[in-house]
């Protein structure tokens, strides 16, 4: 398998370059905005329309604004993308199911096998635990910008595609003067420090709680998703994809 990778300076593209040695598998060419000749094992190209056409998977974990750019490279050459970025906007979302219409998209808010597992233990648990409270909280170090993380909307999802329609988030409880309602779920976030990524879900009841809990301990796990999230999507028809398809056809 040879990958292209977006954002390739970046933490996380550093991650995926030696995930990717690790594995075996080549870089045919990585895209950054901030390449100026900077020494690298492979090509460093600094717009996605300079890519070349000889790659089997565009992973991008680079920034939401670059999308527009990725998403038509990607269409020109046929190429599979697996877009590991997060914060993307409502417009954002929109090209990326057009695109899914032509290429096969895999999007996930995070690479985790792990947090992947974890979501859908989330929808198992929301499906049996009736009338049971849930709030989410998420911890990341103190860089990130986006918040609630992806991931933390992600799971809240899973909550509510069990619960039905009548579910709604609360941000927080800041300023509240009543108690809390049947349908809502609270979503925290904390930011501090280096954590990589904590995610809690708690199922509250009369007398008992289940609390479920994904800790990143190194950010080489998404990098290894990502590759597996790239090998699952080679061959695959036109249509969007997570990582839960990818955690489903590994469980069989």
């Amino acid at each position: 398998m040879k990958i292209i990778i977006g954002g390739a300076l970046g933490r996380m593209g550093r991650e995926l370059a030696l995930a990717a040695e690790g594995a075996g598998v080549e870089v045919a060419c990585g895209v950054d905005v901030a390449y100026a000749g900077q020494a690298a094992a492979f090509p460093i190209v600094t717009g996605y329309e300079r890519i070349p056409a000889d790659a089997d998977v565009l992973i991008d974990f680079s920034r939401p604004d670059a999308l527009p750019e990725l998403l038509q490279a990607a269409l020109t050459r046929r190429m599979p993308v697996v877009l590991c970025a997060t914060g993307y906007t409502d417009v954002e979302l929109s090209s990326i199911r057009e695109a899914a219409q032509t290429l096969p998209v895999l999007r996930s808010a995070n690479m985790s096998l792990g947090v992947n597992v974890l979501s859908e233990l989330v929808s198992m648990a929301a499906r049996t635990l009736e009338g049971f409270d849930v709030e989410i909280v998420e911890k990341h170090h103190r860089m990130k910008a986006d918040s609630p993380s992806g991931t933390a909307l992600m799971l809240y999802e899973s909550v509510q595609k069990e619960k039905g329609p009548e579910t709604n988030p609360v941000y927080g409880r800041y300023g509240r003067t009543q108690k809390r309602t049947a349908g809502e779920v609270g979503i925290h976030a904390v930011r501090g420090g280096t954590v990589t990524g904590e995610h809690e879900v708690g199922f509250y009841g009369n007398g008992e709680q289940l609390i479920l809990t994904h800790r990143a301990e190194s950010r080489a796990l998404f990098a290894q998703g990502a590759l597996k999230a790239a090998a699952y999507l080679m061959g695959k028809p036109a249509g969007l994809y997570s990582m839960r398809d990818v955690v489903r056809d590994m469980l069989g």
